[in-house]
């Protein structure tokens, strides 16, 4: 009788850490997002749902309709509730980021200026234009440094340049 005892205490230890630790793991991917947590709660969960059956041999259908039914009682919470919170509002973006641009202010107006490469340009770097220190690429060519550069194009962030004979304004 006492080896069927501590196996069923083994097999209820197991139920409620597997069961705490699901838990935990999905409560956890709210803050970590990617999906490995809240894939092992799962996992875990479905863990002690099976050793449920070892552990509560009279009652682990109810055990496992319990947990089961806890989990969509957490889904329904997550769907309707948790975006209107005080932290679901925090962590979910309220406006879409579609009028959001990335771009310095200001870079359009360099088109045409010209500078002088303060790193070595293979093909990116930086480049000193208007008393800026603008984040450059190139064509494909290499600029030392020290050489002029002229702006040839801007597409957002995105600053192209390329060797000019020119000497730059002081």
């Amino acid at each position: 009788m006492t080896g069927t005892y501590s196996w069923l205490n083994h097999m209820m230890q197991l139920f409620f850490v597997c069961l705490a630790s699901g838990l935990i793991l999905l409560g956890a991917e709210v803050l970590v997002p990617g999906g490995i947590l809240g894939a092992f709660g799962g996992l875990l969960l479905l863990v002690s749902i099976v050793s449920a059956f070892s552990a509560f041999p009279n009652y682990g259908p109810y055990v496992a309709v319990f947990v089961l039914a806890l989990l969509g009682v957490i889904l329904y919470w997550w769907i309707t509730v948790f975006p209107n919170s005080r932290l679901g509002k925090r962590l979910i973006p309220g406006a879409t980021l579609k009028a959001a641009k990335a771009a310095q202010p200001g870079l359009e107006t360099l088109l045409g200026a010209e500078g002088q490469a303060a790193t070595a340009l293979r093909p990116c770097g930086f480049a000193t234009i208007g008393g800026r220190r603008i984040d450059v690429i190139t064509r494909g060519e290499l600029i030392t440094s020290g050489e002029n550069v002229r702006v040839v194009s801007v597409e957002g962030n995105r600053v192209v340049v390329s060797r000019s004979e020119n000497k730059p304004p002081a």
